[in-house]
């Protein structure tokens, strides 16, 4: 997959990826509707109670069919001012739901398979109709998984992977279906109750490991160790960053965000700096497919630990207090523009003014000195310096 494919491919409001989510979405409901009227059906005529309470089991699946198509059309929504960072997290949400769904069928196979061999629970004879009708449910279940889980994995959808998988854990609750049937006919009755304790652990493993990072994502867990280095490597390699510090990701619907502050040379323009700061957000959106978006904070040096800018003055308070330093120099009436550098805990001054203040060429360093001795009784200012043009 090229990288000018990926965005669209994983991007959650991608027309591409939203059509094909939801005709996966629509193939199971409607596979699963005929699945419940055949299988009701089967069951009462061929006296299954078994395949009866798959049918049931069936029914409920239509219903997880429907919260994927509901996260699907809310999901894809523009952010908003309520929602800034877009509805991608719907999409997690379902994800999550659908783990547990999977976690309490595989509790539920596991309860029935315990009655089962208790005894507890009675078992009709039936026909080898419903033996027919469950191996057909057993195919059209893993047809549906193979389908969802291809379109899964082209558009990385996690809540698509969740799905397929309950697609798989009811072909498995159907294969128990099958093998009761069968081992009632052959006289083996216990056969599906033993098959089910170990599909039961199984269908649990899957429902945990698939709502588990759908949880972690809800909480803003960040990317791993590997994608990390990755999205460091990626930064540092733009032109103008010297270092990066406080690197922080999260999940969204599938994705990533990422905040990170850059180290730029502390003399660079307003606009350089916001320059450099796109580039890195430009490269990491389109070279690496997990980021959707990034925000990146320039600093002049390494504040992770303090911020050695916090305590000093604004603009306003540092002019009125220079002015007042520099009242006695008449060259201070000519200052056309003064830039202030917060490093280091101190203020950088520097002065433009007009060549046109001074008298000789080599009376440059003469008046740039008197700057610097006016402002020396003030603690904030660490240097003054002063260019002409």
């Amino acid at each position: 997959m090229s990288n000018t494919d990926a965005p669209q491919l994983f991007d959650t409001t991608s027309p591409v990826r939203l059509l094909a989510s939801r005709r996966v979405a629509l193939t199971a409901m409607i596979t699963n509707a005929l699945l419940v009227v055949g299988q009701i059906v089967a069951g009462v005529i061929g006296h299954s109670q078994a395949l009866v309470a798959d049918a049931t089991h069936t029914l409920a699946d239509m219903s997880t069919d429907l919260l994927v198509l509901f996260a699907l059309k809310h999901s894809a929504k523009e952010a908003d001012e309520e929602h800034p960072y877009g509805h991608a997290r719907i999409e997690t949400a379902v994800t999550l739901v659908l783990g547990v769904v999977l976690l309490l069928v595989g509790i539920g196979i596991a309860t029935r398979a315990g009655l089962r061999l208790l005894g507890d629970e009675p078992f009709v004879p039936p026909t080898p109709l419903t033996l027919w009708a469950s191996g057909f449910t057993i195919l059209a279940k893993e047809a549906l998984y193979q389908y969802t889980m291809r379109t899964a994995r082209r558009f990385d959808s996690e809540m698509l992977k969740a799905s397929a998988w309950h697609h798989r854990s009811d072909a498995i609750s159907s294969i128990i279906v099958f093998l009761g049937i069968a081992g009632t006919i052959a006289g083996i009755q216990a056969l599906d109750a033993l098959a089910a304790l170990g599909v039961a652990l199984f269908v649990v493993k899957i429902g945990i490991e698939l709502g588990w990072p759908a949880i972690n994502e809800l909480i803003d867990t960040g990317l791993g160790a590997n994608e990390l280095q990755h999205i460091r490597r990626t930064i540092l390699s733009v032109d103008g960053v010297r270092q990066l510090h406080l690197l922080r990701t999260r999940r969204i619907g599938g994705r990533a965000l990422v905040d990170v502050h850059i180290i730029v040379d502390e003399d660079i323009s307003v606009s350089e700096g916001h320059y450099i700061s796109e580039a890195v957000r430009h490269r990491l959106v389109h070279e690496i497919d997990v980021v959707s978006d990034a925000l990146v904070h320039i600093d002049p040096e390494d504040d992770t630990d303090f911020a050695p800018a916090h305590d000093l003055p604004s603009r306003a308070t540092v002019q009125a207090e220079l002015k007042q330093a520099f009242r006695h120099l008449p060259a201070a009436e000519h200052i056309e523009r003064l830039t202030l550098h917060y490093v280091g805990g101190k203020l950088r001054v520097e002065l433009l003014l007009p060549l046109s203040v001074l008298t000789r060429p080599e009376d440059g360093t003469l008046l740039q000195n008197r700057f610097q001795e006016a402002a020396k009784h003030l603690p904030v200012i660490g240097d003054v310096s002063v260019r002409f043009h």
